[in-house]
């Protein structure tokens, strides 16, 4: 059976007001957050990546393909509303720019998830204790862009809670370094130095 073909999308956006600094091009192990988030979608095998919001001219130099958020500040529902809205296939992966440990078998895993399940509107990758990481994910565009949009409408600023209406499962057989996310200082201290762990 073929993969099915699907899109991504970096979410490049953030304020970054915990780190201080601009996260989407912070480096880690010397590689720009943002371009290890898109090499993940693209080593998986997504036909277009597209970094959503934050410094447009500091990611295309970075040679990522930039669209401009239709609601700057507002989030990362925001920006997942606005990534799905220009994508061109039915099925998208959705990742924050702040994951660097995300890789091409975590972004597969989802795929194939949301494959595997017709039913589903989207697929979530879920840490061992059960916290699910909403921007690490796959969506079927069709289905969950409308929820996601309507939601941002009337004022929902949190896409934990925007979620509520859709069916999702549960991507669990993930290596849990891939969902841990960066958004201060002393979270990249075990990265330093080029290594992966201290």
């Amino acid at each position: 059976m073929p993969e099915p073909a699907f899109s991504g999308i970096v979410l490049t956006g953030g304020a970054s007001s915990r780190m201080g600094r601009d996260k989407a091009l912070l480096e880690v192990r010397g590689r720009p957050l943002a371009v290890i988030a898109a090499s993940a979608l693209q080593e998986a095998g997504a036909d277009e990546v597209l970094a959503v919001g934050g410094d447009r001219e500091g990611l295309a130099a970075l040679g990522l393909r930039t669209v401009a958020d239709d609601a700057p500040g507002e989030g990362p529902l925001g920006g997942m509303v606005t990534g799905l809205a220009r994508v061109h296939h039915a099925l998208a992966v959705v990742l924050s720019c702040d994951l660097p440990d995300v890789d091409a078998a975590t972004v597969r895993a989802l795929v194939d998830a949301l494959a595997a399940a017709p039913a589903a509107d989207g697929a979530l990758g879920v840490q061992d204790d059960g916290w699910q990481q909403l921007l690490c994910s796959a969506w079927r565009v069709e289905r969950a862009l409308p929820v996601l949009a309507a939601a941002f409408r009337a004022g929902e600023r949190a896409p934990r809670r925007a979620v509520v209406g859709l069916h999702t499962v549960a991507v669990t057989a993930l290596e849990p370094d891939a969902l841990h996310d960066v958004d201060r200082p002393e979270d990249l201290r075990r990265y330093d130095a080029g290594r992966e762990h201290p």
